[in-house]
């Protein structure tokens, strides 16, 4: 039996369903969740470089899971 993550039990959907353009410098959120916020700093092949706005940690994250933050959350 595989293992379950926190998203199957729950069902969670991180992959947005909708085209949107993810550019280096944007600020982004994973899936559902309003935080915590990311930068993305490079993007290449379906993925992107993001860092923590929090905690500055650098993750790749698949671009179906980036949402772009409106601009009224996007505090520069």
């Amino acid at each position: 039996m595989a293992p379950l993550s926190y998203s199957d039990v729950f069902g969670i959907v991180f992959e947005r369903e909708y085209e949107e353009d993810i550019l280096a410098g944007d600020r982004v959120r994973m899936g559902e969740n309003f935080h915590p916020h990311f930068e993305v700093l490079a993007v290449r092949g379906g993925k992107a470089w993001v860092r923590n706005l929090q905690t500055g940690a650098d993750h790749i994250a698949p671009l179906s899971r980036c949402r772009k933050l409106p601009a009224s959350e996007s505090h520069r």
